[in-house]
């Protein structure tokens, strides 16, 4: 896989060297409240769900999880990616980054350049992106790279419902 730049990020594809990032992301609060709880209770833990889930993504689809670093110092600051989920015909972006990192166009400036790659280098000709109602950020992000809500639905094994939004590439 490759690794991508913008002008102020570096996106390059999630590995298990990034297991104590994983690990401290995957266990916010904001992670837990939009998210979700992954288990993910140690730094052998995230280094297993790199492994398990994010680096077969990348073997099956040829895309998957990116890793966010900041150029001007080389902070890992969140992570952004397309995903096939079960559940889900449209392949959709999602995002988390630490809140310190939030409101400074980080998030928008990581997933245009993944919709862009999503259409240019992955082949895909629609993206969705999923969200809970209450995650206002998250939505507004979405809306802002172009998809439109589509719909609200309950995914299997998920008890909240979700807002789907989607867009042709």
């Amino acid at each position: 896989m490759k690794t991508y730049e913008t002008e102020r990020l570096i996106l390059k594809p999630t590995d298990t060297e990034d297991g104590e990032f994983i690990f401290k992301i995957m266990n916010t609060p904001k992670y837990y409240k939009y998210i979700g709880d992954r288990n993910i209770r140690t730094l052998e833990d995230a280094e297993n769900y790199i492994k398990q889930k994010m680096m077969p993504h990348y073997e099956k689809m040829g895309f998957g999880n990116f890793t966010v670093t900041l150029k001007s110092d080389g902070s890992k600051i969140g992570f952004c990616g397309i995903y096939v989920r079960p559940h889900l015909e449209t392949p959709d972006i999602g995002f988390a980054f630490f809140e310190e990192y939030e409101g400074k166009g980080y998030a928008y400036e990581a997933s245009s350049l993944l919709k862009q790659l999503a259409k240019d280098e992955f082949g895909l000709k629609k993206i969705s992106g999923i969200t809970v109602e209450y995650n206002h950020s998250s939505r507004k992000l979405l809306e802002k790279l172009g998809l439109k809500f589509q719909k609200k639905f309950f995914m299997e094994g998920d008890p909240e419902e979700l807002l789907y939004y989607e867009t042709e590439l």
